[in-house]
């Protein structure tokens, strides 16, 4: 599936490609992920239709589906079907969005767009909006314990897969990243505490679905070792490359305004250590990402190919 790189953008190169063979990789579980989406909601009725509503605009206002179909893939590396880990990876998908929902409010990065949309807030009102993001938090963490009751799933492999979950979800992952990444806003900070912010922010989520994928999917201990380096790297890749994108990145591409890092005084990469810099750690994160994926061989190709996907993205 992977072919060699050419230049990319974000590496101080001026073209880019896709690696072949992952469009169709990622369009056919993006399609398994949107169903199951469709499946999950049905048209709001009744007193709470409105909080409904909410809830699904954010979902369904477009987005890569990255954290879900990392779940598959990772799955799918271990030899199970993307069947046996869709409530897991809807799970992910649900929390995300709830995340990007408060992230957005007023009191947070008061932001007006999203994928190039209005913002719940800005739709919904803020009071709605924090509820559709609290809905949308539960329902994630019944789909991880729905994920159980799926054919081929051990009780043992739920009950760690959720664990994980919620370790990564809450004060020991992202929102325990989220408030460290507000309190530093303004502040004279370092390397370390930009690296501690974007490993709880974002790539506590990223590294979980990663490895929940593995655990949902029989992954053995050498399999899990390896998707948790994985997972590690390319949560910690993403986070550089927005960092990148918020400096050099399209508007119209990005969806949201770019350069806000900058007047926000946010700690990122490019801040503490410069872009040049920031785009050699994302280089440097690709390999290593790339390199814990040998144990899988080919089965690891969709994995070390949206590694690339996510240096080379430009939203």
């Amino acid at each position: 599936m992977t072919v060699g790189p050419e230049p990319r953008p974000n590496s101080g190169g001026a073209t880019s490609r896709v690696p072949s063979g992952l469009e169709s990789f990622l369009n056919t579980r993006r399609r398994l992920v949107d169903e199951a989406l469709a499946r999950a909601f049905v048209t709001p009725v009744g007193p709470a239709a409105r909080l409904h509503e909410a809830m699904e605009y954010s979902l369904k206002a477009g987005g890569k589906r990255i954290r879900p179909i990392l779940v598959i893939a990772a799955a799918e590396a271990c030899g199970a079907p993307a069947e046996r880990v869709l409530p897991a990876a809807l799970a992910m998908e649900f929390l995300h969005t709830y995340s990007l929902i408060h992230d957005d409010l007023p009191c947070m990065d008061n932001d007006d767009l999203r994928r190039g949309k209005p913002t719940n807030h800005k739709v919904y009102g803020e009071t709605i909006a924090v509820l559709a993001g609290d809905g949308l938090q539960a329902e994630a963490f019944r789909l991880m314990a729905e994920n159980g009751r799926v054919t081929g799933v051990s009780p043992a492999a739920a009950v760690e897969a959720a664990l994980l979950f919620a370790e990564a979800a809450g004060p020991r992952g992202m929102v325990g990243g989220q408030a460290v990444d507000w309190m530093a806003e303004g502040r004279e900070v370092g390397e370390s505490d930009v690296v501690f912010i974007h490993a709880h922010k974002t790539g506590a989520l990223i590294r979980a679905a990663v490895v929940c994928g593995g655990i949902l999917g029989g992954a053995t201990s050498g399999q899990r070792v390896a998707l948790e380096v994985y997972g590690e790297r390319l949560g910690l890749l993403f986070q550089i490359v927005d960092d990148i994108l918020n400096v050099e990145g399209d508007t119209m591409a990005m969806g949201k305004a770019t350069g806000s890092d900058q007047v926000r005084k946010k700690a990122t990469f490019p801040a503490v250590a410069g872009l040049p810099a920031a785009k050699r750690r994302a280089e440097s994160l690709l390999g290593e990402a790339r390199a814990a994926l040998l144990p899988f061989g080919a089965m690891g190709g969709p994995l070390g190919d949206l590694a690339e996907y996510v240096l080379t993205r430009k939203s």
